[in-house]
């Protein structure tokens, strides 16, 4: 029991444990009681904050605390300036969004009409190109079968 009194008085902390610790000024030794001892003092928690209980959530269906909570706001309130929207407001947001998805669309149909027709004016140039480059092909083909008949007729003559 004087070892226990010693530890008591020597650390900081009020229950028994079973490593002895004591401060560097204590009088008792490891070799005393055949325990390991720490040189530091027990370091104590700060005790927390008591809570009060915050009651019961539960809340009978037909209590008049459950449901929406109707709120009037007076014109120049900031919370009565929602941004929700009447029925009117949306048929007008939707109309805009409509005439703007036409707009749109007409604008896609216009761009589509002017590259096909760019693509039909390309491929008419194209074709009179390949018919030029044809007649062209067939017409050298036939000067150079001309001048061998012609360049082998003259060295027959020879």
């Amino acid at each position: 029991m004087a070892d226990e009194n010693e530890i008591l008085s020597a650390g900081s902390f009020s229950q028994t444990h079973p490593i002895a610790r004591s401060d560097s000024s204590s009088s008792s030794s490891p070799s005393d009681n055949n325990e390991p001892t720490l040189h530091q003092p027990f370091p104590q928690r700060p005790s927390l904050p008591t809570r009060k209980s915050s009651g019961t959530m539960v809340v009978p269906r037909d209590s008049s605390d459950v449901g929406p909570v109707e709120s009037n706001y007076g014109p120049d309130d900031v919370r009565a300036m929602s941004p929700r929207r009447t029925s009117e407001d949306l048929d007008k947001i939707g109309k805009e969004a409509r005439e703007e998805m036409r707009k749109h669309a007409k604008a896609l149909q216009d761009s589509l009409i002017t590259i096909f027709n760019r693509i039909e004016a390309v491929r008419e140039e194209h074709d009179k190109l390949d018919n030029n480059n044809k007649f062209l092909q067939k017409y050298i083909g036939d000067l150079m079968s001309t001048s061998k008949i012609t360049a082998s007729g003259s060295q027959r003559k020879k």
